[in-house]
């Protein structure tokens, strides 16, 4: 496949499984949704089918990578980085996209969540605005999570071992079963297993951090929560921003090397 492919691939690929993914996560936050409150299933059975719809999209063209770090483990099971450039950028704009299309979608219940003084702050404009700030410097805002992770307990070491078992039990998974028959990806064989895998992770290991297991799927929304234009959105907790970058490509690492000593 040709280095077009892959990054148009992995960009509408990457970008449909945030949209599906970063909207259920809105639909479950947001003040004036349907499915406000729906709670933590609803959350992990959508990512569950976000991941679905998103490889079976994307594989024709790239195979279906959509996180970089099954691209690293890849590379590494391959002994092979010529493409891993292409994939992580198909990856981190798409998934910007992604992110994007979530806001123009529920344009309106961020307004909505965002100006309601129970939610931002006390009575009149100006503890509202004081909430804001403080919400800067702490370092979430209350819609962060719509776009990216953050940790329950914020322990640098727990947070990052769980990053790192989570992705370890993804990648193991991506390589030992329904690689698509150019082993280049997750092609659509393996699709539905992925799926309810990312259930899995998510149901039993989803609550410390929240699961990113993919740093694009983090780190792409979590620029587009700093440029939006969102009243009283807070901060983006960049403080944290490392650790669902980190601790996935030293999952995929790992992943990879067992791979190689065990079932290569």
């Amino acid at each position: 496949m040709s280095s077009s492919d892959i990054f148009i691939g992995e960009t509408i690929g990457t970008a449909i499984l945030i949209l599906l993914g970063g909207g259920v996560c809105a639909a479950v936050t947001l003040k004036a949704s349907k499915a406000r409150n729906a709670g933590w299933l609803a959350i992990t059975f959508g990512w569950g089918f976000a991941v679905l719809t998103a490889v079976y999209t994307s594989a024709p063209l790239s195979g279906a990578h959509l996180n970089p770090a099954v691209t690293l483990a890849l590379a590494i099971k391959d002994k092979d980085f010529s493409n891993l450039p292409v994939y992580w950028g198909g990856q981190l704009l798409g998934a910007m996209i992604g992110a994007t299309l979530v806001w123009i979608a529920y344009y309106g219940q961020f307004h909505a969540h965002l100006t309601d003084k129970e939610i931002v702050g006390g009575p009149g404009a100006q503890a509202t605005a004081t909430k804001a700030v403080e919400a800067q410097e702490s370092g979430a805002g209350p819609v962060l999570g719509v776009f990216s992770t953050g940790p329950e307990i914020r322990n640098a070491v727990q947070n990052l071992l769980t990053e790192i078992i989570g992705t370890v039990v993804l990648v193991l998974a991506v390589l030992t079963q329904g690689l698509n028959d150019k082993g280049n990806g997750l092609g659509t064989l393996g699709a539905l297993i992925t799926a309810f895998v990312v259930v899995g992770i998510g149901l039993s290991l989803g609550g410390p951090t929240g699961y990113a297991i993919n740093p694009a799927r983090d780190l792409g929304p979590r620029i587009v929560h700093a440029l939006l234009p969102l009243p009283n959105k807070g901060g983006s907790d960049w403080s944290y921003a490392w650790i669902p970058v980190v601790g996935p490509l030293i999952g995929a690492a790992i992943a990879a090397g067992i791979y190689n000593v065990a079932f290569a």
